[in-house]
């Protein structure tokens, strides 16, 4: 059976939901313009005017047909939801709000913005979160190279997605090529990020890292994810006003 595509699933979300659809929008490294690993990821937000039971049920095969084909489910959300989300969801929301590209209706903007004091309290959490879900990680397959390369695969796309989120802190416009937001992000915070680079690379089958020294690119990586920390609580404690 031939994989959903994105058309397929436009078409099909907007027959469940009809005159209750209000946009469906795609978002993060496809909407850039880029591919962040070899398995494109396609990200798809849909907003509606009221979710049913009804809605849920037509539309669970269609979620999971789309997970089938290697992507996220759809992030459905009703108006007023997507509306009133920016302060919980401040990295997601400046995300889709720097890159997204409309594919049904009209995704509203009138009034959504991002705090950066509420930017600054995910990343916070979200930092420590990543790196303490690392460890864990490598507790796990610590001794097994290929898994560790895949932990590092796995985890780069939410890496990039919080040196984004520091740049905005830092009151920036990251760059939507990567490769050019790893450079600012090292420039702006004193920390070299080229092992996200090079993790990077691996992820998308540019340059792959040899098995061999497989624990040295993790523990050099770990050593990042820590510097990030740090460097979010520093920033934290000199701009408190944020």
């Amino acid at each position: 059976m031939p994989r959903m595509t994105l058309d397929d699933l436009v078409g099909q979300l907007s027959a469940i939901y009809a005159d209750d659809l209000v946009a469906v929008a795609l978002y993060g490294s496809a909407a850039r313009g880029e591919q962040a690993t070899r398995h494109a990821n396609l990200n798809v937000i849909v907003v509606v005017r009221r979710i049913t039971m009804d809605h849920l049920r037509k539309e669970a095969p269609l979620a999971r047909a789309w997970r089938g084909a290697g992507h996220p489910p759809p992030l459905t959300m009703t108006r007023a939801e997507w509306l009133g989300g920016a302060d919980i969801f401040p990295m997601e929301y400046a995300d889709i709000l720097a890159h997204h590209r409309v594919l049904a209706g009209t995704l509203p903007l009138e009034g959504v913005s991002v705090d950066l004091a509420d930017l600054r309290l995910q990343l916070e959490h979200e930092a420590m979160s990543k790196l303490l879900r690392l460890r864990h990680a490598v507790l796990d397959v610590a001794g097994d190279s290929k898994a560790l390369l895949s932990l590092l695969e796995d985890s780069v796309s939410t890496m990039l997605v919080l040196m984004r989120s520091a740049l905005r802190l830092m009151g920036e416009s990251p760059p939507a090529d990567s490769d050019a937001m790893c450079e600012r992000f090292s420039a702006r915070s004193g920390r070299d990020a080229g092992v996200v680079r090079r993790v990077l690379r691996h992820a998308r089958g540019v340059e792959a890292i040899d098995r061999r020294v497989a624990d040295g690119v993790v523990e050099e990586y770990l050593n990042f994810a820590e510097h990030f920390v740090a460097f979010v609580d520093a920033w934290s404690q000199t701009h408190p006003t944020l």
